[in-house]
């Protein structure tokens, strides 16, 4: 399941992952694709529509936390993560624009997530495409860390607020 602000790159990351090329556009309710749940951005950004994000969450094993790069505004609440008992992913989206702020972007979303990965992406270019693919294979924080780990892309990162953070 991807949740994040409107505007930040849910649907353009939906289509890069499933291999498509489709036009953006502003989704209304929830979509499901094959293994990807884009929800609308509204979802994220009013309090109100929080028991939707945690009544779909119960259908799905990952939530993709997105952080537009090129935005310095912060929709999710400190720690919104350990209210979701889903293995949590940050993306940091739309790395590849000129405006793109991605340290400002990472510390944003540590405080969103405790403990998991953080990919770096650009949708249009396929950066960390293929990262977001492996670790949603995975079936527990100990083995998406194992795979941060293993890999030497400055892209990929792992955060553990309990233990500060390895490869940030």
């Amino acid at each position: 399941m991807l949740i994040g602000a409107i505007g930040a790159g849910k649907s353009t990351l939906t289509n890069a992952l499933l291999g498509r090329e489709v036009q953006a556009f502003k989704t209304q309710t929830l979509i499901y694709y094959d293994w990807i749940v884009d929800t609308p951005g509204e979802y994220t950004e009013n309090p109100m529509f929080y028991k939707s994000i945690m009544a779909t969450a119960l259908e799905v094993s990952h939530v993709l936390y997105l952080q537009d790069a090129t935005s310095g505004k912060m929709v999710f609440p400190h720690g919104f993560s350990m209210g979701i008992s889903k293995l949590p992913i940050g993306v940091i989206t739309k790395s590849d624009h000129s405006s793109a702020n991605i340290e400002r972007s990472i510390k944003m979303i540590q405080s969103v997530i405790i403990n998991g990965p953080i990919v770096i992406t650009s949708s249009t270019q396929g950066l960390g495409i293929e990262h977001l693919k492996k670790l949603v294979t995975c079936n527990n924080v100990d083995s998406m860390r194992r795979y941060v780990d293993d890999s030497s892309d400055e892209n990929l990162l792992f955060f553990d607020s309990l233990y500060n953070t390895r490869n940030v």
